[in-house]
């Protein structure tokens, strides 16, 4: 288990010295984590991101950690605080902002991208840079963060981050219902999660239990132990509104309100204006010009 102490004074990271020697400033290179997310390239030098955590400040509800930290830890961590972060619950925490993939829960908690406050990465130079803080009045400058978040570590290696945490639920729970979705959610107040596989709906609702209870008489909902299982072969989004669409189609489970569909097909073909692949082309050669760090990732159509 990873350490926990309090933030000392003057000190905002985790030192990443070793980490950027390893990366280097020559040669292909790729990072590794806990491998859940896939990702991995054959045949290239591999690099570990430091793991553990360097500090929780509760009061504020920041936290600092390593990139390779599992997230399961970090949240086993917060949890003796009352707090959670809003990250999908396997592989690192670096795994996680690099693959940009929010989980079931964004509906309520929002993407993952708004909670990263402060990130410390390793260019393809092996220079280290930080791009983010703590607070916003510490903050200038372009937000790198969000950037960083989803480009599969192709502009720069995730080292050491800040996060935002949030309150953990005083309660949760999963109900059920053969309703259509549409229908559930005119009787829901803010509900966590609403999922829908052609014929059933699913709903995570978290707060008071006294809350949950009424809002899930009110809206006729039966509980269950937990939400469905995914498909694992695709995932892909559409436009919320289009998820209708899917109404007689079988095979996949969509997340209401976000317009995510998890399939067992694949996704329809889709084409990406050039304007987009010549923008992200530009915005890897600025941060990448060699194409070192993690070589062969596709990104928006852009290796």
């Amino acid at each position: 288990m990873p350490i926990t102490r309090r933030r000392a004074r003057g000190s905002d990271r985790v030192d990443l010295t070793g980490f950027a020697v390893a990366v280097g400033a020559d040669g292909p290179v790729t990072i590794a984590g806990l491998s859940s997310r896939g990702g991995a390239v054959s045949g290239v030098r591999v690099v570990s991101a430091p793991t553990g955590i360097e500090w929780i400040q509760a009061d504020e509800m920041i936290v600092s950690c390593g990139a390779a930290t599992p997230v399961a830890d970090l949240d086993a961590a917060l949890a003796k605080h009352g707090q959670c972060v809003v990250l999908p619950r396997s592989g690192t925490v670096g795994g996680a902002l690099a693959v940009g993939r929010s989980d079931i829960r964004r509906l309520g908690y929002g993407h993952l991208r708004n909670s990263l406050l402060q990130a410390n990465y390793v260019s393809a130079a092996g220079e280290i840079v930080k791009a983010g803080g703590p607070t916003v009045k510490n903050v200038s400058g372009f937000d790198l963060c969000r950037l960083l978040v989803g480009s599969r570590g192709t502009i720069g290696f995730i080292g050491a981050v800040i996060l935002r945490t949030r309150p953990l639920p005083a309660a949760s729970q999963w109900f059920t219902s053969a309703r259509d979705p549409w229908s559930v959610l005119a009787n829901l107040y803010r509900p966590v999660s609403v999922l829908w596989d052609g014929e059933a709906t699913w709903v995570l609702l978290e707060g008071h239990a006294t809350d949950i209870a009424e809002q899930a008489a009110k809206a006729a909902l039966q509980p269950t132990d937990g939400p469905p299982k995914l498909p694992t072969e695709a995932t892909w989004s559409m436009a919320a509104a289009d998820l209708r669409s899917l109404v007689g189609s079988t095979g996949f489970v969509a997340e209401i309100g976000v317009g995510v569909v998890h399939h067992t097909k694949p996704a329809p073909e889709r084409t990406v204006p050039p304007a987009s692949l010549a923008l992200h082309a530009r915005l890897k050669h600025q941060f990448d010009p060699s194409g070192r760090l993690n070589p062969g990732i596709d990104v928006l159509g852009v290796r």
